[in-house]
């Protein structure tokens, strides 16, 4: 054991001190592989925060699955032959219906550890009136403490409180601003079935989506149940995850043992999905660029140093030396051209993000996970080992006499 602990010390000395040798190309390539690392992280970190910003606002106001009843189909019974035909040429009208046994459904959902959040809702459509201006909302009624787990409406809250039930209900900005209301303001709700209820405003939200905050307006689930006349039912059940990128997944198996209508928001949000996948095969393609670019550096450096040295190299081999431990000296010497390449380039990455969410234009934040610093330092050794293994095996195959002879 001693034995190879002390072969080992000596090519890692023989390495430091041809590099040594060489200061002025050992910082060079150093540098080179800084900067490749540097890229490598700042560009990666960028893109992995622009991606989380990007999921972050677009799940922020909604769910990662919503269950549904699943969509009723043309069925005709022929008595004639005794067969019920199912009819596709024309799409059947969908009415409002609530999802059948939906409290059973609702307590083995909450009994199943991969779902965050459970909440149940009403959701239909209705004309909301003040004055003279009528505008066409969405009334979604829920349980305000298990909705709070999918959308904190706590944080999106601008004016007023917190506050549903009884006939207290929350507006969006926009649409207090088409009505001209504020909070203590009365609004006249019309499902178009002549069901009318006077409401209050409790509180005006901001949830960023102009299309939501110009339609939605939360009531208490009770109250929405009477209000658009399915008293007892629930329209939509919604879910969230931890791994968010399961969510087709978990969709097709609640599908299998459920029977209900399941959708992901990876199937409502196809184009970002597009985006971010295209996002993270242009870093890749960036990092697989850079990497062959630092490699050629490294491997030109040590062929250099391979030519420069060969008389050294063949004194080695001569007294003892053999081609395996010559083959090592230079392959330490790849990696330890990415190891400090990696260190040195970490640290210009670390300025560069810091530029960025200090000086920068504020639109999202960029973090830096400590997997991504290891990964880079491995790819940037890696790609140190991989460079010098053609010089090195060039080293190692030097004839000692011809070496020794070479001027």
């Amino acid at each position: 054991m001693n034995a190879i602990f002390n072969a080992l010390w000596t090519e890692w000395k023989l390495a430091v001190g041809f590099l040594k040798e060489g200061r002025i190309q050992s910082l060079m390539i150093v540098s080179g592989v800084a900067i490749g690392v540097a890229v490598i992280v700042f560009i990666t970190a960028l893109i992995q925060g622009l991606q989380s910003n990007l999921i972050e606002r677009t799940l922020g106001t909604q769910s990662h699955i919503t269950l549904s009843a699943p969509e009723e189909k043309n069925i005709v019974w022929m008595p004639e032959s005794g067969t019920t035909h199912l009819f596709n040429e024309d799409q059947r009208a969908q009415r409002m219906r609530s999802i059948n046994n939906w409290q059973d459904v609702l307590t083995e959902l909450d009994q199943m550890n991969e779902f965050k959040a459970v909440s149940p809702m009403v959701s239909g459509p209705a004309l909301i009136q003040r004055g003279e201006a009528i505008k066409s909302v969405a009334v979604i009624g829920i349980q305000l403490e298990r909705y709070q787990k999918i959308l904190p409406l706590q944080d999106y809250l601008k004016l007023g409180q917190l506050r549903i039930g009884a006939d207290d209900v929350l507006i969006g900005t926009e649409l207090a601003k088409e009505l001209g209301v504020k909070v203590g303001s009365k609004l006249r709700l019309d499902n178009g079935q002549d069901t009318v209820l006077v409401v209050n405003v409790a509180g005006i939200f901001e949830l960023g989506v102009k299309e939501l905050d110009a339609r939605y307006i939360y009531l208490d689930l009770k109250r929405a149940q009477s209000f658009l006349d399915l008293t007892g039912g629930v329209t939509i059940i919604d879910l969230t995850i931890e791994d968010i990128f399961q969510a087709d997944a978990v969709a097709t198996k609640l599908q299998r043992l459920t029977g209900l209508k399941t959708q992901s928001w990876i199937q409502t949000n196809a184009q970002l999905v597009n985006a971010i996948s295209a996002q993270s095969l242009s870093t890749n393609m960036i990092i697989v660029f850079v990497a062959i670019s630092v490699a050629f550096g490294i491997a030109s450096v040590l062929s250099i140093s391979v030519v420069q040295r060969t008389r050294e190299i063949g004194i080695l081999r001569a007294t003892g030396a053999k081609r395996a431990q010559i083959l090592r000296v230079f392959l330490i010497q790849g990696g330890i051209f990415g190891l400090l390449g990696a260190l040195v380039g970490i640290a210009m990455s670390y300025a560069l993000v810091w530029s960025f969410n200090t000086f920068g234009p504020n639109l999202f934040y960029i973090p830096v996970e400590p997997v991504l610093l290891v990964w880079a330092i491995v790819l940037a050794m890696l790609t140190g080992f991989i460079a010098a293994a053609l010089p090195a095996r060039r080293a190692a195959a030097l004839d000692p006499v011809e070496a020794i002879r070479h001027v």
